[in-house]
């Protein structure tokens, strides 16, 4: 599997190379820049893209809008994004095309080597992985206006916490220390409630979730 990764922080940048590549993957390119991903990413035609939010010569949001031009330019390119704090702006910026292939995770998910791992995994396989402090403030954010929201019940909101990160029903399960037979009638509910189509999907149905956390009230 290619990865293209852009950071500009050099020892953060190789140790995440070193990572990486202990997990069979390929590194296509390691760049420091936003102009260096952009040219990347046009010419490598990676597998997955793991971007930093803020790049050179901006320090804005540089890395985010390279791999924005990118996706425009290949639909469904995978991209996960990092960023040092949970800003909300990006996060709906990444998920506004609906499409699969996202994630955004905080730089400190990154040292947790196998939950950073398994994130690139199910991006690149177009899954989403959304970091839970994104999901707990974008259900923060609706909770205290939002009906549907206030008629789920605690459980159906762990559920609905781990089904928007990107977890399947039988990770779930397992982390509810619950059979996936309870979680499939938990997300039933889930949607039900919410007045959103129900799904097998994994992917269709995370991406549902987070188009209803973040739509405007």
């Amino acid at each position: 599997m290619r990865v293209v990764l852009a950071e500009d922080l050099f020892l953060l940048r190789d140790g995440l190379v070193r990572l990486l590549e202990a997990h069979d993957f390929e590194i296509a390119a390691a760049v420091e820049s936003g102009p260096e991903l952009a040219r990347a990413l046009a010419e490598l035609e990676p597998d997955v893209a793991v971007v930093d939010v803020r790049l050179p010569p901006t320090h804005t949001d540089e890395g985010l809008q390279c791999a924005l031009d990118a996706r425009r330019a290949r639909p469904g390119l995978p991209v996960l994004v990092l960023s040092q704090h949970v800003e909300q702006l990006y996060a709906r910026e990444l998920l506004a095309d609906g499409s699969g292939g996202v994630g955004y995770l905080l730089k400190d998910r990154v040292f947790d080597a196998e939950q950073f791992v398994d994130a690139v995994r199910r991006v690149a396989a177009g899954g989403t992985a959304m970091d839970p402090q994104v999901i707990q403030q974008l259900l923060t954010r609706r909770a205290a206006h939002d009906e549907p929201l206030a008629r789920l019940t605690p459980r159906e909101r762990e559920v609905l916490d781990l089904m928007a990160q990107g977890r399947t029903n039988a990770a779930i399960a397992g982390r509810l220390v619950v059979t996936e037979r309870a979680i499939a009638k938990h997300t039933a509910n889930i949607f039900t409630k919410l007045g959103l189509e129900v799904s097998d999907d994994d992917n269709r149905r995370v991406l549902a979730v987070l188009a209803f956390l973040d739509r405007d009230r």
